[in-house]
């Protein structure tokens, strides 16, 4: 079932899961996931993680540590549900401002929706774009998170080369995404959860079984810790680790604009 991960080198580019599409076709292709996922994209992660998601993005933000004082900047890519910016406003004791920036307009949607509900509008802004093209001046931001998102965009290198180019001096990257599992055993029993369960589970919550096999997919395609973390440090940034999470099911990468 499983497929050859990508390299430190690239690949992402046109891996639709495990089929090969041609340059540039990959973006609409993922756009078309999750325009179909968004009303149902926080519970699809409880039922795809058995909520341990939620546990990672607390640790995400943890890690982070966002400080309490006024005119902390951060810009949180692939966010568009607002799950990741909440968690750090909040953290922050609502000093932190959050941009949430995805290319998707029905995950922003959702994400404006809940901020709204929330009473977190002041705190947080919501912006349609490419993670390849970031419409910020240089060194706008103290930090740059993204949670599950960077598999999903195309040329992973030129995001990451964003990223440094936004960030102030001193600032900080953190990704959090699924990665390689390393411990025996749960290996095969994630991967036999992931390829059996989570598109049944899909077809049942969310009306479509399909974008929920790309997702699946797009996870075993993605550069394992060590070749992601060569990536990020190919873009500029120092003194970048991880840590897995539950057997390496997640990893958080961390690096720094020294």
């Amino acid at each position: 079932m499983s497929e050859q991960r990508t390299t430190a080198t690239g690949g992402m580019e046109t891996a639709y899961g495990f089929r090969d599409v041609d340059a540039g076709q990959k973006q609409g292709l993922v756009n078309d996931v999750f325009h179909k996922v968004a009303n149902r994209y926080d519970l699809m992660n409880d039922l795809m993680s058995a909520g341990l998601h939620r546990v990672w993005k607390e640790a995400m933000v943890t890690w982070l540590n966002p400080p309490k004082r006024d005119g902390w900047r951060v810009l949180d890519v692939a966010g568009g549900t607002g799950d990741i910016s909440f968690r750090i406003v909040d953290a922050s004791g609502g000093n932190a401002q959050a941009t949430v920036l995805d290319i998707n307009g029905s995950m922003l949607a959702v994400g404006k929706e809940r901020a709204a509900k929330r009473g977190l509008s002041d705190n947080v802004e919501f912006v349609e774009a490419n993670a390849e093209e970031l419409p910020f001046e240089d060194a706008t931001f103290d930090a740059y998170t993204i949670a599950f998102g960077i598999r999903n965009v195309p040329r992973i290198d030129v995001a990451l080369q964003e990223a440094y180019r936004v960030l102030k001096p001193g600032g900080r990257l953190l990704c959090l995404e699924f990665s390689d599992v390393e411990m025996p055993i749960l290996d095969k029993v994630y991967e036999a959860w992931s390829f059996n369960a989570i598109p049944r589970i899909g077809e049942i919550v969310a009306g479509e079984g399909e974008p929920y096999r790309y997702l699946v997919e797009s996870i075993r395609k993605f550069p394992n810790q060590q070749n992601f973390a060569a990536m990020i440090g190919r873009a500029g940034f120092d003194r970048v680790t991880y840590r897995n999470y539950s057997g390496g099911i997640a990893a958080l990468h961390s690096g720094w604009k020294l």
